[in-house]
């Protein structure tokens, strides 16, 4: 035994070559400030040994390293930014330790390399990984950049163009993809993984591997002259500016840190790359992105204690309308392994579900990230049918018919007396109260909402709403079906709209309220793209999630508020949906569509939209941009507040997380809870009384007023 730890053991593994084998306690490998101390103790014995010749990292689990312990590294950043670069510095000085051992060094990479991870490896001379292999620097996802020496050792290795891309994007990169750019050295079948790491090894030692070269050019500037630096960096920087429109430091400061550094030695970058990474740690965002992380984890937590609770096996799903939706749900439940029933009355329906299947699963094999047996197995787990006896067999069913209420209570009465006792029915409806469709059912304890957001595999969010006779055993089961799908399931309780689109409906309120006062539209969507944040304005989003749609659900969410939400005498969504411009749908709504070059819609301006609303609107008005931004933004923060006042949702986190997975709440502000603590709860409440007369909507509860008085903060350390 060459050197023991909790978090690690070396010995040699085969002659004279060490093996240091990452065997940290619990199911991953995750870099802790203890680790990373006893590393820098080990390495400094190992380097004066003369009886290694060299040395491969590996892991006893099925990953390399996913990263630093992001729960132990957040209190560090609450230290002076001084402080902070000594203790950054502290851990690169390790990093370095690894690059300066006086022998040559490989990875052998299985699994996850990650972060902190991936910045281990790059230090090492050889990098060798199995075929299942992730490599990726996802630091930008915080907030933060990479501070083990990412910046620096990342561009050296393959090129500072193919290095901004992984930082500014931090993505994960397969292994083959990883080898074409050359950041890695071999891909091999995972047990052969360590003897082909190995094998590098013994060639170095033979002098047939040229290893002191290899690590020199991660200790020089970078090979890149300065008109190509000039363009390099000038280019990656717009990218990265029109990407982000600003608001994400991170990237940014990943590009002007690689910039910076390029014509230093590693020494030189690291200390520039310490500085910056600093600065952001420092930042509003970093602790909005960090506090994302933490809340995400949060409701992973809450919903795997949720389903542990559920004693329902779900063996079998069936979904009830297909098309775009049921075919996007029964999609994701045969892809994530759950067989499924997809049942239609209409035959074209259910090709078009199929279709919708099929070319989702078609993409996946195109990019090679599933083969085609695979695909057709899949397929195969989904059983078009026009016959209700095909669903008898179902644990579970999701209703996805047409959002009426009266539709869907024969719909789901007809489904309760045909199913077997048990069965557990759900419904997709986006605003109809679930106490409402119970009133159906002989045995509503078996029935819960069920809301999936649009398109179904790419939002992460499923909106799980209890009534008030729902048992805690089906929302235990439906929770445990919505982890199997890949989802982050969040439990509501009932009230029209539950939580996203209650909270929705006001902003889009406010919007429309603007725009009969005479806003332009567009400039609204600007200013809430553009400064606020949002992915899509409101006029924009309207039309994406359809005028006919959203008109429909104003009239729910008005019988369901009465007086808070009632429709307003001039309302922009009512005057398009009777001229049927019904948005991207029909591709005219407040905007006109064409497809591109690849398809894809893209809007325009549409003098028949602004001549249409001219009817209905005062004269053209001129609004600053905090204007618009508190018009819109004041209406639904209060809802949002309401909502965890009366106990629609649970939790600040649970709440922020269902506005950044559902609807798009900007990120870098970290949700509605987390930017109320960033303004401060007093200055949203005097903003909200500046619009007191324009409706219930931008009225505040007593119970905001008496929260804003006590000085209540959400969330009690910044970025936790």
């Amino acid at each position: 035994m060459l050197y023991k730890s909790e978090s690690f053991v070396v010995d040699f593994y085969k002659g004279n070559i060490a093996e240091f084998k990452f065997c940290m306690p619990g199911s991953v490998n995750k870099l802790s400030q203890q680790t990373l101390q006893e590393c820098g103790k080990a390495f400094a014995e190992l380097s004066q040994r003369d009886d290694i010749a060299a040395m491969v990292f590996t892991s006893d689990k099925d990953h390399f390293i996913i990263g630093a312990d992001i729960f132990e590294f957040l209190p560090t950043f609450q230290r002076p930014e001084e402080e902070l670069v000594g203790w950054i510095k502290s851990a690169t000085d390790i990093f370095d330790a690894i690059e300066d051992l006086p022998f040559p060094t490989a990875s052998a990479i299985d699994g996850l390399a990650l972060g902190g991870g991936c910045e281990w490896l790059l230090a090492t001379d050889y990098r060798i990984a199995s075929q299942n292999a992730k490599i990726g620097l996802p630091e930008v996802k915080l907030g933060i950049m990479p501070g083990f020496g990412g910046t620096v050792r990342l561009p050296r290795i393959i090129g500072a163009d193919n290095a901004m891309t992984w930082i500014t994007t931090g993505k994960e990169n397969r292994a083959a993809d990883a080898l074409k750019v050359g950041a890695v050295d071999g891909v091999v079948a995972k047990d052969k993984l360590v003897e082909a790491a190995v094998k590098t090894l013994e060639q170095a030692v033979a002098g047939k591997l040229d290893w002191r070269a290899k690590r020199q050019l991660k200790l020089d500037p970078l090979k890149l002259n300065r008109v190509e630096q000039g363009m390099s960096f000038a280019m990656a920087e717009g990218l990265v500016m029109g990407k982000t429109k600003g608001h994400y430091p991170a990237p940014v400061m990943a590009v002007r840190t690689i910039k910076a550094a390029a014509n230093a030695t590693r020494d030189e970058a690291m200390a520039i790359e310490n500085a910056n990474f600093a600065k952001l740690a420092k930042t509003a965002e970093a602790a909005a992105q960090t506090g994302i992380f933490l809340a995400d984890q949060y409701i992973k937590g809450v919903a795997k204690k949720q389903a542990k609770q559920s004693s329902t096996e779900i063996k079998q799903a069936a979904v009830l309308g297909a098309g775009i939706m049921g075919g996007g749900i029964a999609y994701q439940s045969a892809y994530k392994g759950t067989p499924i029933v997809m049942k239609d009355i209409n035959q074209a329906a259910l090709d078009l579900g199929m279709n919708e299947a099929a070319t989702l699963l078609g993409k996946k094999v195109e990019r090679g990230h599933m083969k085609l047996d695979k695909m057709v197995g899949t397929l195969g787990k989904i059983k078009p049918t026009l016959n209700d006896a095909d669903l008898a067999g179902s644990d579970i069913v999701v209703e996805a018919v047409v959002e009426h209420p009266q539709v869907k209570k024969t719909v789901l009465a007809g489904l309760e007396k045909q199913l077997p006792e048990g069965t557990i029915l759900t419904s997709n409806t986006s605003t109809i109260r679930i106490d409402e469709l119970a009133e159906a059912l002989e045995k509503p304890e078996h029935f819960c909402g069920m809301h999936f957001f649009n398109p179904v595999p790419k939002m992460p969010l499923v909106e799980i709403i209890r009534g008030e006779n729902t048992s805690d055993e089906t929302v235990a089961a439906v929770v445990d079906y919505a982890l199997k799908l890949g989802k982050s399931p969040i439990v509501v309780n009932d009230c029209p709209g539950f939580f996203v689109n209650r909270v929705l409906f006001p902003y889009f309120a406010g919007f429309s309220k603007l725009v009969v006062e005479g806003a332009d539209f567009i400039k609204v969507d600007k200013v809430m793209e553009n400064v606020f944040g949002w992915p899509m304005g409101p006029a924009y989003l309207l039309d994406v999630v359809g005028i006919d749609t959203a008109n429909h659900c104003t009239g729910v969410m008005a019988d369901g508020f009465p007086t808070r939400m009632a429709r307003q005498d001039k309302d922009p969504v009512a005057v398009l949906a009777n001229a049927e411009r019904f948005g991207q749908k029909n591709q005219k709504g407040f905007y006109q569509y064409a497809p591109d070059r690849r398809g894809r819609l893209k809007k325009s301006k549409d003098a028949d939209a602004v001549a249409l609303l001219s009817s209905i609107c005062d004269a053209a008005t001129e609004f600053d941009k905090q204007t618009i931004i508190e018009r819109c933004m004041v209406p639904m923060i209060n809802e949002v507040l309401l909502c965890l006042q009366e106990g629609i949702v649970a939790s600040p986190q649970e709440a922020d997380m269902a506005l950044i997975y559902g609807i798009g709440f900007p990120p870098f502000r970290g949700g509605a809870f987390r930017y109320l603590d960033q303004i401060g709860l007093a200055n949203f409440v005097a903003m909200a009384d500046k619009y007191a007369q324009l409706g219930e909507i931008y009225q505040v509860s007593e119970q905001t007023r008496q929260w804003a008085t006590e000085g209540k903060v959400f969330y009690a350390v910044e970025g936790q």
